[in-house]
């Protein structure tokens, strides 16, 4: 493999080393498994391996722009015929794939080669990895940290270099919370940019949108183009886009830029100095080639986001537990599911239609806010987060919360609870840490995190970034940019990173 590892090439890379016949992909596949065989133990990425079926899959006459690069899958609605899709949760142990998801046709069709699926918090819900079935996801920056969530078994395992691209989805920061905590590009595509059949319609009333999370822009490009595709049956349809999001890399772009930006938290919550920092980082680095940056807040109400954004959680998490029975043949029952879980369920059935309606609602506002936004600022720029990584286990319920969720949880006082104003608690607590991204996916909009900063403890922070519907090029055009200046995280200074295998 030259002077180079393994771990050293983006996908892209691998892919032109197999192109030109330098290496063959039972090689690459060898060294994946090597690599996550010593890697795993440390940081609980890898969740379910599928070992035999690459070493087979290597074999075959391989095609596709990511033809022979060994990847991973995330735990949940990435779904591969024969194989168990858990969501995280015990609830769903036995389960296996009827079929293989729409996204999974796509990938194969690039020429990836699937290795395992990867751990996520119970049904995707946390921005931490720390289920109860499979336990905590480490950050390969400091085990003693979260990787994120809800793609932190991907994001563990891309920034270790056990794989250089693997699967994400993103219903509310799950793609770019994890990348901007372990020091990766993330982008969450335009809603009905990628597909979400055959099961589904929709993810998360259109909220979810999968993608992947790479090392490198390129890739991430490079697999947007892959996975772009006009889905029949979906519920909703991204502005077309007509040509390369890989292409659009090496373009420049045609005029300069207003770019408005905030440290500000749209809950009104505290924002961690260092999350602060990365935001005038990328602002002065915009600055200073030649674009207009300007301090000004989204027009959009913080606290209504927040608090629909949790409503639709709670319909959510309830028509998932209502569909065990479907899947698995029994309903759920609270000893199914973490208690966290159950009270989130009890917390729909006591929604009704109308609440539920009211906040799709916002939404639709939200929306029309941004886009008229966006027709004087190019783009949106605040912190990914507005705390670093938090420790494992620091975000646990403590000991009477527990007991609390589990009394409400066994008497099923969902009903009486919410009376209570514990919707707007919830919100509230739940992404005081998290409020930057929720938008982008009620919106529908593109956003993206770019590793842009390290706090004194050397954990990544990353730079947020929205635009208007359909503009994903812009995005990559910027990233692309910003990922030649010196400010950058060098993914190599990650100390597990740096291990040969």
């Amino acid at each position: 493999m030259s002077e180079l590892s393994y771990k050293d090439y983006d996908g892209l890379g691998l892919a032109e080393l197999v192109k030109k016949k330098e290496i063959h992909p039972r090689e690459l596949v060898e060294k994946a498994i090597n690599r996550i065989e010593v890697l795993n133990p440390q940081l609980n990425a890898v969740i379910n391996k599928m070992y035999d079926q690459a070493r087979i899959t290597a074999e075959k006459d391989l095609n596709g722009t990511f033809a022979g690069v060994p990847m991973l899958l995330k735990d949940i609605t990435q779904e591969v015929a024969g194989e168990p899709i858990t969501s995280g949760s015990k609830a769903f142990k036995g389960y296996r794939a009827k079929q293989d998801s729409e996204y999974v046709r796509k990938l194969r069709n690039a020429g990836v080669i699937f290795l395992g699926q990867t751990n996520v918090p119970e049904l995707a819900l946390m921005g931490i990895t720390e289920p109860a079935y499979y336990g905590p996801t480490r950050n390969p920056w400091s085990l003693n940290h979260t990787p994120g969530g809800s793609s932190g078994g991907s994001a563990a395992a891309v920034a270790s270099g056990m794989v250089p691209i693997a699967g994400a989805n993103d219903g509310g920061g799950s793609i770019r919370i994890p990348s901007a905590y372990c020091g990766l590009f993330g982008l969450k595509p335009t809603r009905g940019r990628t597909p979400v059949g055959p099961r589904y319609g929709r993810h998360w009333q259109g909220a979810s949108v999968d993608h992947i999370l790479s090392r490198s822009v390129r890739d991430s490009a490079a697999m947007l183009d892959e996975l772009i595709m006009y889905e029949k049956a979906s519920a909703y349809h991204a502005p077309p886009f007509q040509g390369s999001y890989l292409q659009m890399l090496k373009k420049p772009l045609k005029k300069q830029l207003k770019i408005a930006f905030s440290v500000k938290s749209p809950l009104d919550t505290d924002v961690h100095s260092e999350c602060k920092k990365v935001v005038i980082k990328a602002a002065k680095s915009l600055e200073s080639m030649g674009h207009i940056v300007e301090e000004k807040d989204a027009p959009v109400d913080g606290t209504k986001i927040a608090k629909s954004y949790i409503t639709m959680y709670f319909g959510e998490v309830a028509a998932a537990l209502a569909e065990l029975e479907e899947l698995i043949g029994r309903k759920a029952k609270p000893n199914d599911v973490e208690p966290t879980t159950w009270l989130l369920s009890l917390l729909g059935e006591a929604t009704s239609a109308k609440d539920f309606v009211l906040s799709i609602r916002e939404w639709d506002k939200a929306a029309y806010a941004m886009e008229n936004f966006h027709e004087t600022y190019d783009l949106y720029l605040t912190p990914t987060t507005a705390f670093p990584p938090a420790k494992i286990g620091e975000l646990e319920p403590s000991s009477f919360e527990k007991l609390t969720i589990a009394v409400v949880g066994k008497l099923g006082l969902g009903g009486l609870l919410k009376k209570t104003g514990i919707v707007d608690k919830i919100a509230e607590t739940s992404l005081m840490r998290t409020p930057f991204t929720q938008l982008a996916n009620l919106t529908g909009q593109p956003a993206m995190t770019l590793p842009f900063h390290q706090t004194q403890d050397g954990l990544p922070v990353g730079a947020h970034f929205m635009t208007g519907r359909g503009r994903e090029d812009l995005l990559f055009q910027i990233a692309a940019l910003m990922e030649q200046t010196q400010d950058w995280i060098d993914i190599r200074k990650n100390s597990l990173f740096a291990i040969d295998v």
